[in-house]
């Protein structure tokens, strides 16, 4: 039986029936909504930018496993757009839902508007503009499905009205349907086919030399468990990527650490000398590969992804599985005999150890300005045991995904797909869809500069996360590329990549949070600890020493 309500309360219900907590958003957008919203229990997030409305909705969808909202009107519209490229690339569930000049208005030079539809067909799975009432459910609950089915990745609305009122204001003739399925990632579980499983597991047999390489893919279906088992059971050594970094422990035997561009060379090669690569839920693109050099073109590989576009698009396959990570390794499990240890085994864990060895008077360093390898060393010993680490891209992503060991298999590594600054934003919404556990966001003074305005989002919605600044007063990942490029000629590079000497932590206490200063290696543990123990947002502003590159990537 339908019912008469107002798309307001329509859009209100509707996201509480798809189990959203939280919505973020720039004023002035469904105002009504808003307000709707607050009598159902969501949580309204009012930001200070579009693009950090979407960076929080990014990490809500990956902290929570279940599809984001992002709003922002007519006006801020190319904004909100510019941060879904990261749930894009990241494949994150994010609905966004925006406002567009009047009917009357468009074609004709509205103030501030422009084409929205280009802007969003680049960076969503689905755009559709919603122009009366009666499309409002069907279109709403079809973004939904978008946001999770197959690869998630964020759903756009462009609603009537430059501020969606057009919509909000109007009746709806129905009730509001939510679809259970859709409101949490995976929504299904698509098995391959049997025939391709059991050529999948002759390939894996066969073969002396295997690595598996376990991407984002897997992170998304919660196959980590099955990752391991395959890899215990055929004692196949196993790189991760970057979004893949969580799937095992870093004292798992196997574990040889993320491979590609931001690597441990011990992965790197590893992955170079297998006779078989295994990637699972990955889409080998750059940067896992190192440009398409690991492994070498050539090499015999199997592939495991959700979409079936993605086998054999950079590598051929010489098997390959439709489906979703977690279902197709199950069928896969049951196909393969145990396998004891072998020389591969021995060789790929010789090469970790020797990474391992190699770090460790970096990570044990004393010098003062502080080793970056020495602040990623106390992260790794201070991290809780279900704490969720949410890393920038550039030399955050290299320091924290080679260097930050996680210990516990409740720990949790989430990382943007390269946007610099996604990280700070990126963890506020991770610990507004993860409220119980405790967040810890490590960025640059590059990063968290983009967005440093939103601390005081976090104090006035009380969202405590812990933030971890490397701060070295510059650009780290230009410095030395810039310094090389000059040689010896004459003139001023740190322009080109260097900042001003700020003390965020007194700037945080200001804004209201809780602010400490590090400058020596032995106030790092003191000051984490102090951090996590607050009630209140909390930022660790570590002094290290801009001339301490991030090793490069091993290449063949």
């Amino acid at each position: 039986m339908s019912q008469t309500i107002s798309g307001a309360r329509f859009i209100a219900e509707t996201l509480k029936g798809y189990g959203v907590t939280h919505v973020f958003f720039v004023e002035a957008i469904l105002r009504r909504a808003l307000m709707e919203m607050e009598t159902l229990g969501i949580r309204r997030v009012l930001t200070h930018s579009e693009k950090a409305a979407a960076y929080m909705a990014d990490g809500y969808a990956r902290a929570a496993r279940r599809p984001g909202v992002c709003m922002a009107q007519s006006v801020g519209a190319a904004n909100l757009a510019s941060g879904l490229q990261e749930p894009f690339l990241g494949h994150a569930p994010v609905v966004a839902l925006t406002g567009r000049a009047a009917l009357t208005a468009q074609q004709r030079h509205a103030y501030q508007e422009i084409r929205h539809a280009p802007l969003f067909a680049a960076v969503t799975k689905s755009s559709a503009p919603v122009t009366t009432a009666d499309q409002l459910p069907r279109l709403l609950r079809q973004a939904f499905r978008d946001a999770t089915t197959g690869a998630p990745g964020p759903a756009h609305l462009d609603l009537l009205g430059h501020q969606g009122q057009a919509i909000e204001s109007a009746q709806v003739d129905a009730v509001p349907i939510p679809e259970s399925a859709y409101a949490r990632i995976p929504p299904h579980r698509p098995a391959p086919e049997p025939e391709a499983v059991r050529q999948t597991a002759r390939a894996l047999v066969a073969a002396e030399r295997p690595v598996i390489v376990a991407g984002g893919g897997v992170t998304a279906s919660g196959a980590g468990a099955e990752v391991v088992a395959l890899a215990e059971r055929r004692q196949i050594p196993v790189a991760t990527s970057l979004n893949g970094k969580a799937t095992l422990i870093e004292t798992h035997p196997l574990n040889v650490g993320v491979v590609g561009r931001y690597s441990r060379w011990c992965a790197n090669r590893v992955v170079a000398e297998a006779d078989l690569v295994c990637y699972i839920g990955s889409r080998t693109g750059e940067l896992v590969t190192n440009g398409w050099t690991v492994p070498r073109p050539g090499t015999p590989v199997i592939q495991i992804d959700i979409d079936p576009a993605e086998l054999g698009r950079s590598y051929p396959n010489v098997a390959g599985l439709c489906g979703d990570a977690r279902a197709a390794l199950q069928m896969l499990l049951a196909e393969l005999p145990a396998r004891s240890a072998s020389s591969w085994t021995t060789r790929a864990r010789e090469y970790a150890a020797a990474w391992r060895l190699e770090c460790y008077p970096l990570r044990n360093s004393d010098a003062v300005p502080i080793r970056p390898e020495r602040l990623c060393r106390e992260v790794s010993a201070w991290l809780p045991s279900n704490a969720i680490l949410v890393a920038d891209t550039g030399y955050a992503a290299i320091w924290s995904g080679t260097m930050i060991y996680l210990t516990h298999p409740d720990q949790r590594y989430l990382r943007c797909a390269g946007s610099l600054g996604w990280a700070f934003p990126g963890s506020l919404g991770a610990k507004c869809g993860a409220p119980d556990r405790p967040v810890v966001c490590f960025t640059g003074d590059g990063g968290f500069w983009y967005h440093l305005g939103e601390l005081e989002t976090a104090r006035r919605c009380g969202i405590a996360t812990v933030t971890i600044v490397n701060n070295n007063a510059a650009l780290g990942q230009c410095v030395g590329p810039i310094r090389k490029m000059y040689g010896g000629r004459p003139g001023r590079p740190e322009e080109m990549c260097g900042f001003s000497e700020v003390n965020f932590a007194r700037i945080a206490e200001d804004l209201g949070c809780v602010g400490i200063r590090v400058e020596r290696p032995d106030e790092i543990a003191p000051a984490l600890r102090e951090a996590s123990a607050a009630d209140r947002p909390a930022v660790v502003d570590v002094v290290t020493d801009a001339n301490c590159p991030a090793p490069e990537p091993w290449t063949p």
